[in-house]
Parts: C-alpha cells; sequence; structure tokens
C-alpha cells in the first residue's frame, strides 16, 4: 500500500515575509481577494499589516471580518455571500486556525456548490474540484492550517464540530510571516503553542504514522518544547522558530493523521465555546497516560526530542517522564488542567463521550477507544 503525502504549492518563511504578497499574486493573474480575518485583529492592527502591503501595490480586495474563534456555519454562508457579491476570485486568510478553516469552506463551497449546507462537508466529502485559490498567512503559532488538509466547522444546532478532511482545500501559497505573530497575548500564544505541540505528539504515535511524518513530528517537537515560553515574552528567535515548528508539525499530521486528544477537544469547543488550543492543551497529559499503554515504546523517541533524560529507564517509567513532562510546561504555561476550570459539567460527559466516539480522529488513536473509555477519560479530566 502507498503512503499518500499532500503539501501546499509554495511557502515563505521569515520576519516580514508578507511583502512577496505583491508578486505571488500578480504571477498567479489573481484580480480580486476576499480577504478573511476577524474583528480582534483588525482591532489589533494587525490585518492592516497585511492591507498595508496590498494598498501599496493597488491589490483590490473585500474584507470579511465576521469570523468567530469557533467558526460556525452561518459565518461560513456570511462569507460566501460577500465573496459571490464581489465577485472574488480567490481569498486571503489573515488569522488563526479559526479565519483559515473559514477561508477554505468558503473555497471549497464556491468550487463545489453542491455542498453549499455545509454540514455535508464533515469526515471526507467527496469534492470534484480544487477549492478558490486560497493564500494563507498565519497569526498564530499553532494551527498549521496553512499547510493541512484538514478545516473544522461548528454546527451549533447540533452541537458538534464538524471535521473536514479535504485534499482540495489546502492552501496554494503560506506565507509564515513570525511579525503577524507578535500581536498574540501570552494566553494566546502558550495555548495555539500547545496545540502545535498536540499535533507532534499524537501525529507521532497514530495509526497512520509514517517515516516522513516521524521526521516532522519529532523536530517539531524539539522546537516547540524548547521554544514555545521564551516565544511567549517575543523573543524574536524562539517566535521564528515557533512560526517554522507548528509548520513542520502541520506537514506530519495533515499527512498521518490525529487522535482523541482531537476528538475530545473537538466536543470541548463545540459546547462550551472553549479555544481549541487551549482544550487540546488541557487533554494531552491524560491522553498520552491513555495511550502510553498500548505504544509505550514510541515514547522514548519523544521524550529524547524535547531533552529528557532517560537512560536506563523502562518504557513504562518513560512514558509517566513525558506524561510529567507535558503537564509542567502546561502549568508553567497557565494552561487549565481540568475541565471545570473551563466551564464544564459533570453531566455533560455522556454527551460529550457519544459525539467524541463518532469523531472523525478517533480512528486514527493508537488505542482502541468505548464509549465507556470516552467517559472515564472525560471524568479523569473533569
Amino acid at each position: 500500500m502507498a503512503d499518500r503525502f499532500i503539501f501546499n504549492e509554495t511557502s515563505y518563511f521569515g520576519w516580514g515575509a508578507r511583502d512577496v504578497l505583491p508578486k505571488e499574486i500578480d504571477k498567479r493573474k489573481l484580480k480580486k481577494a476576499l480577504l478573511v480575518t476577524d474583528e480582534t485583529l483588525i482591532k489589533a492592527g494587525i490585518t492592516k499589516k497585511v492591507t498595508d502591503v496590498l494598498d501599496k501595490s493597488k491589490v483590490l480586495y473585500e474584507v470579511f471580518s465576521e469570523v468567530k474563534p469557533n467558526p460556525t456555519i452561518d459565518n461560513v454562508k456570511k462569507g460566501l455571500k460577500m465573496c459571490t457579491k464581489h465577485h472574488c476570485d480567490y481569498l486571503i486568510a489573515v488569522g488563526g486556525g479559526s479565519v483559515m478553516d473559514t477561508a477554505k469552506a468558503i473555497g471549497i463551497v464556491i468550487n463545489n456548490p453542491e455542498f453549499k449546507d455545509i454540514s455535508t462537508l464533515v469526515g471526507t466529502a467527496d469534492t470534484k474540484n480544487r477549492s478558490l485559490p486560497i493564500i494563507a498567512l498565519p497569526t498564530t503559532a499553532g494551527t498549521a492550517a496553512e499547510v493541512t488538509i484538514n478545516y473544522v466547522i461548528t454546527d451549533p444546532k447540533e452541537v458538534v464540530k464538524l471535521v473536514c478532511v479535504d485534499s482540495n482545500d489546502i492552501p496554494i501559497l503560506a506565507i509564515v510571516d513570525s511579525e503577524l505573530m507578535t500581536g498574540m497575548p501570552a494566553s494566546l500564544a502558550a495555548a495555539t503553542g500547545m496545540d502545535a505541540l498536540t499535533h507532534a505528539m499524537e501525529c507521532y504515535i497514530t495509526k497512520g504514522h509514517t517515516l516522513m511524518s516521524d521526521m516532522f513530528a519529532l523536530k517539531a517537537m524539539e522546537l516547540i518544547y524548547n521554544n514555545l515560553e521564551k516565544s511567549i515574552t517575543k523573543d524574536r528567535d524562539a517566535l521564528d522558530k515557533m512560526a517554522l515548528a507548528q509548520y513542520i508539525a502541520g506537514m506530519g499530521f495533515s499527512n498521518a493523521g490525529l487522535g482523541i486528544v482531537h476528538s475530545m477537544a473537538h466536543q470541548l469547543g463545540a459546547l462550551y465555546d472553549t479555544p481549541h488550543g487551549v482544550a487540546n492543551a488541557l487533554l494531552l497529559p491524560y491522553i498520552l497516560e491513555y495511550n502510553g499503554q498500548v505504544c509505550a515504546s514510541r515514547f522514548k523517541d519523544m521524550a529524547i526530542a524535547i531533552g529528557l533524560n532517560v537512560d536506563n529507564l523502562k518504557d513504562e517509567e518513560i512514558v509517566s517522564v513525558v506524561v510529567k513532562a507535558i503537564r509542567d510546561l502546561a502549568l508553567r504555561l497557565d494552561i487549565p488542567q481540568h475541565i471545570k476550570d473551563i466551564g464544564g459539567k459533570e453531566e455533560d460527559i455522556p454527551v460529550l463521550a457519544k459525539k467524541a466516539l463518532e469523531d472523525p480522529c478517533t480512528g486514527g488513536n493508537p488505542r482502541e477507544t468505548t464509549l465507556k473509555d470516552f467517559e472515564q477519560l472525560f471524568k479523569k479530566a473533569f
């Protein structure tokens, strides 16, 4: 059986990399953009750093900023309407995962109108056409949506996150400009950084991992563990490395898949509107401990990657050392440690467990997980 790997066409990295935008737009003969962003980024002046570049070169665009932290079907439909109204032939996504996910959904539906109700995109939808071209400029060092084939949209009626996996949605161009990440509040930088670490660690132990995805995952772990705390203080070198690390993690998990940290985190986001990075960071130590019972041998490489001395330790001891290191990091970053700390309710656990079992990420987990297992894990994390 062949292993498939999909990456975006072109990426730029570095401080001020957004300056390449005009020449890349011109090279592709693109005419008018729908610039997808959010109000917080506009108020913080981050979006303006990109629009200034566009204005200087007289690039035509319309701004769509109605994107929530956990974007909804309604957000996507409003973006679709605006994109069509202004005859935009490509999208520029300036923001974190929520913005890039919204842009992906808009781009897919524009060129695959049979999926206009959005909910049918869940899982691996059989779209026939590539998305409207997307240029992605991430403003957080976490989701790596600029290089993945995944996006997530919330269905508020069903109180569930639609996890969509589609090779047609990948941006044609990623501009990873670490200067755009300097506006992140410390709490957001911590959560998105832990999100990236979750991607790398889940990717390394998922059922779908390969030699190539292992390479990406281990390097991402090394960079994130050693630079996340420093990047929060706006250390430029650390921020540059975090911007690259989250992208590297994205190349791995986009192709190898994820596991039940994400299955469970998606439900916390859908029910409580918990930021995705916070949900992942909270759950990661619990699930590493759970999965370590079936793939303990994989933990030695993870331990070495993040700089832990595990010589002469047994596999189960190494699992404990890794779990402690990740939990200690989360504590230093002021990440909530329990579901009750983010407004969760114990009576919601049966619903959370049922929906986590049905989540597309569950199939990739290295340990088979039943409904009862999910209930116990949610209770443990509560």
